[in-house]
């Protein structure tokens, strides 16, 4: 069975996100690839999402959370919008705005060019899938692979075990370790240290 694995390496990582911004250019690609990268959310809660979940109208700013039920759980849940996915809300807009003339409530963020329904998570994976190969990125790599991503560099860079165990709705951190693929990890780095 092949599990999908997170991109750990940084200049790995840094290559995906650049695919579609600069090799093969796509505004809404690259949004889903940093959507998924920094909410940890499942692709399925990802597709979905409407412009009036990521921007309040009435006030004309970008929100500070999304808010949404997770599908998989029904649990309610509020993922905070960091700069790097309101810089390329911002940026995406631009090209929607440029090409469709407006960005309005109902409408799916990551909706087909010529209508307006999500895409389909065939078509997601094939997107991720594009900029995993093309970016010559070892492994299963997949929509599931961002949401890993997101937790495997959380962890690299300190954050708290039961804030991770939290965020994936796991029962214990040896489950979420064994998710992000740390075990092996911290196993490997035990090798790496000890030279008789």
């Amino acid at each position: 069975m092949n599990i999908a694995q997170p991109i750990k390496q940084t200049d790995d990582l840094n290559n995906f996100k650049k695919y579609y911004k600069k090799i093969q250019p796509n505004g809404r690609n690259s949004l889903l690839i940093v959507m998924g990268l920094n909410t940890a959310l499942r692709i399925s809660d990802i597709l979905p999402l409407k412009w009036e979940d990521v921007y309040d109208f009435e006030r004309g700013a970008y929100r500070s959370h999304i808010s949404l039920t997770e599908q998989k759980t029904g649990k309610r849940t509020a993922i905070y919008l960091n700069e790097s996915i309101i810089q390329e809300l911002n940026e995406y807009w631009s090209v929607v705005e440029e090409k469709k003339g407006a960005v309005k409530k109902g409408f799916f963020l990551f909706g087909h060019s010529n209508k307006n329904v999500p895409i389909t998570r065939v078509q997601a994976f094939r997107i991720i899938r594009r900029a995993a190969e093309c970016s010559n990125i070892s492994g299963v790599i997949s929509c599931h692979s961002l949401r890993k991503t997101f937790g495997y560099h959380a962890w690299k860079q300190g954050a708290e075990p039961a804030l991770l165990v939290n965020i994936y709705n796991h029962s214990t951190y040896q489950v979420t370790k064994r998710y992000l693929g740390i075990e092996q990890d911290d196993r490997d780095q035990i090798f790496k240290s000890v030279t008789l």
